[in-house]
């Protein structure tokens, strides 16, 4: 989809304030990788992940998700009561119901008539949350939009060491849940408006999203669970991200050399190095989170292109380039000309 009239009115992140090293992690399951044979420093070593974040005890990923959403107004310069739609990308949620976005809409006090509902899509979702609005700028429905998200990864990697602790666990099983150990906590939100009353701010193009769902068992969650099949997960990643990268140059009409910046979802020091073999990426064109912050899942993209812009790295007129892999597997490609 191309989009002519959408802005990024502003995009803003908040990381969590507690900073848990994979060297902790790799005490607390000492046994078991003996026992295993595994080697020590395996999740830094062969991840690249050195350490991942958590919320304090108790937080809920609304409470987050309307922290990170009040910078963003704030930051949008803009009377809250103009925007049109809430949209929460968020895979970590409150309760089953009520949807956390209405949560997040109420924390901030919203007009009644700004709608609100949860959009869910693995680590793409934010990307899509982010085209909804794009579309409803487009056509005129609203003028300002604001998609956010916030993802608590404490819960789920308390439950997987808990596990992986028994003395029943096997090889199997460890590989199979080992990628939840990968898993950080963050929150972002950004505030879309149409171009006429955000002319100076970045651009967004909108872009392609590719489904290749006969991979839809590869990585399956659970609020205390997740077991993935990380090779295959890789291979089918890297081979739909590439188709879409191709469909995504054709549509925007940009080559490699015309990106100034790729905000990339990162997983690992494998999956990301991977990735930018894959697509031909300058590694120095990717601003990498991974080490410090593990996967954050859908708040991935909008959070590297916060920190990115907050570092400089992004000059006016710059093309940049929003790109992740959802597990199921889709995968978003998409432009931005800051």
């Amino acid at each position: 989809m191309n989009f002519e009239n959408v802005s990024i009115a502003s995009v803003r992140h908040l990381d969590a304030p507690q900073r848990i090293t994979s060297a902790e992690l790799d005490a607390q399951l000492k046994p078991t990788m003996e026992r295993l044979g595994v080697k020590p420093g395996m999740l830094e070593g062969l991840a690249g992940i050195t350490a991942r974040r958590f919320w304090n005890p108790g937080v809920q990923p609304s409470e987050v998700a309307s922290e990170a959403a009040e910078l963003a107004i704030e930051e949008a310069g803009i009377d809250r009561d103009r925007l049109g739609i809430l949209i929460n990308s968020s895979v970590c949620r409150d309760y089953i119901e009520p949807s956390t976005a209405c949560l997040v809409h109420g924390n901030l006090g919203l007009s009644n008539h700004c709608m609100n509902f949860d959009v869910g899509n693995a680590c793409i979702a934010f990307v899509n949350g982010m085209d909804v609005v794009g579309n409803m700028i487009e056509l005129g429905q609203i003028e300002y939009g604001i998609v956010v998200n916030g993802e608590s990864s404490r819960y789920v990697v308390e439950r997987t060491v808990e596990r992986l602790q028994d003395e029943s666990v096997d090889q199997q099983t460890f590989r199979d849940e080992f990628a939840a150990l990968t898993l950080g906590s963050g929150a972002v939100a950004m505030v879309l408006a149409h171009r006429d009353r955000a002319p100076d701010a970045p651009r967004y193009l909108g872009g392609i999203m590719l489904a290749a769902t006969e991979h839809n068992r590869l990585c399956l969650g659970q609020v205390d669970q997740m077991k993935t099949d990380t090779r295959r997960l890789l291979l089918a990643g890297l081979e739909v991200s590439s188709r879409a990268w191709d469909l995504g140059k054709e549509l925007l009409g940009w080559s490699n050399d015309d990106v100034a910046e790729f905000a990339l979802h990162q997983v690992s020091q494998v999956h990301t190095t991977q990735l930018l073999m894959t697509l031909g990426i300058e590694p120095e064109k990717a601003y990498l989170i991974y080490p410090e912050f593990g996967n954050i899942g859908p708040a991935g993209v909008p959070t590297v292109l916060s920190k990115a812009r907050d570092e400089g790295r992004m000059q006016k007129g710059n093309r940049v380039v929003l790109a992740a892999i959802g597990s199921g597997i889709n995968c978003a490609a998409a432009g931005v000309i800051w």
